[in-house]
């Protein structure tokens, strides 16, 4: 009887012990991958499947990655095409590029001004063409123009509001000309992230729609007083040509002298964490 006890000691002992285990995996798995894992996994992860990414004019695919242990999607652009003039619907456009790269300076530039807005982007070959890996929007609930389609409303107003404010500064920052509905894409969250990135950086030193400047985190505008050539430089590197930078640095200059003469009325606190 003793022995038969202790069988059954020790089989509950080792159930428990397998229990936890998979109760440890499983945290794990759900753990949230930081920024500068994401970074490392789509510069190194094997591709295991390509497709296209259904969307766009760019030849964008959509790559599902492996590092043995976490699988997740990517999207990759190698496009990278200069013209002095490239005429579409919107109109005639000179000294025109799509780039690859601006999603990366995008991603950085992001940092830098700490909106949180962007999702990781890195160089990497892909097919033998250098190109960007961009991190694929986890749980996506739904795009900007299908929230508006459908008159959805943000579950907390005020933090969707700061949102937005932070993504038309961005954008007229990096002087976007290709931001549309389609490249806002929301998570079940009611995170709002900005994609695509390759027709923005243009070379004019005025923003394109200062109307759409009307509020400003205080944070983000201290930063934004607070970045110089060099500073710019070190987060970007050479996925921005010093013209570009140049001409961003003077949109800058635009955007806070807008919000110094609108005053305090224009400026809030972040939100506490």
């Amino acid at each position: 009887m003793a022995a038969w006890r202790r069988a059954v000691h020790c089989r509950s002992v080792a159930l428990v012990a397998v229990v936890a285990l998979y109760a440890a995996s499983s945290a794990a798995a759900q753990s949230p991958v930081t920024p500068e894992q994401q970074e490392a996994f789509l510069a190194t992860a094997k591709v295991i499947r390509t497709r296209d990414a259904g969307k766009g004019v760019t030849g964008t695919l959509r790559v599902t990655l492996s590092d043995g242990v976490l699988e997740h999607d990517a999207s990759v652009q190698t496009i990278d095409v200069s013209m002095n003039e490239f005429r579409s619907n919107k109109g005639t456009e000179l000294n025109f590029k799509d780039s690859w790269r601006y999603n990366v300076a995008a991603y950085r530039l992001n940092n830098v001004l700490q909106l949180g807005r962007v999702p990781v982007s890195v160089e990497r070959t892909h097919r033998g063409k250098a190109g960007s890996f961009t991190w694929w929007v986890d749980d996506v609930l739904m795009e900007e123009g299908a929230r508006l389609k459908t008159k959805t409303s943000a579950p907390d107003a005020l933090a969707w509001n700061q949102q937005m404010w932070h993504v038309r500064l961005f954008d007229q920052l990096i002087q976007n000309v290709d931001r549309n509905l389609g490249n806002l894409v929301i998570d079940k969250t009611w995170t709002v992230w900005m994609i695509d990135h390759s027709r923005a950086f243009r070379l004019s030193n005025k923003l394109s729609s200062p109307k759409n400047l009307t509020r400003i985190e205080r944070g983000a505008l201290e930063r934004l007083r607070a970045l110089d050539d060099a500073a710019l430089k070190t987060a970007v590197g050479d996925y921005l040509t010093s013209y570009e930078r140049r001409a961003l640095l003077q949109r800058r200059d635009e955007i806070v002298a807008l919000f110094e003469k609108g005053g305090p009325s224009m400026i809030y606190e972040r939100p506490p964490q």
